[in-house]
């Protein structure tokens, strides 16, 4: 073997090994701490399914912008109204995608985009005047990650 092909192959070892101790810090986000953000966002309320509706693509081809919209079938008075509506992909390397925050005025209800790493399910969740919270999920297959991916 020549001193060539041994470097070569020295140096294609030491790449894989550093790409090996990177990609923990990579790791995506775990269910559990998904479910720890819920709790917080959530004031320890346990979001009910129903009320809450996402609209998002099955597939989404390109990782880097997924549109989506959230909407909140519930009314909006000084009497009960939906105070937030967080949004996590629990497959990002940080779950928490966004947050907003409502008045008593207008409609619930909110669109953009966000950017997904893999194939995950999408939660949105509405947190109510009253303290009570609800939720919907939603798979989304990815087909090219955007975080990273």
């Amino acid at each position: 073997m020549s001193s060539m092909n041994r470097r070569a192959i020295l140096a294609g070892i030491g790449a894989g090994a550093a790409i090996i101790t990177v990609v923990p810090k990579l790791a995506l986000a775990d269910k559990a701490e998904a479910d720890a953000m819920i709790t917080k966002l959530t004031e320890g309320a346990k979001p009910q399914d129903g009320k809450v509706k996402i609209k998002l693509p099955q597939i989404a081809e390109n990782g880097n912008t997924v549109p989506f919209t959230v909407t909140v079938d519930h009314p909006m008075t000084e009497a009960s109204y939906v105070k937030a509506i967080h949004v996590l992909a629990e497959g990002n390397p940080s779950p928490g995608v966004a947050s907003f925050h409502f008045t008593p005025t207008g409609k619930a209800e909110v669109s953009m985009r966000m950017r997904l790493g893999k194939t995950q399910d999408v939660r949105a969740i509405a947190v109510l005047s009253d303290g009570s919270a609800w939720q919907v999920a939603q798979e989304i297959k990815v087909t090219i990650g955007g975080c990273g991916g």
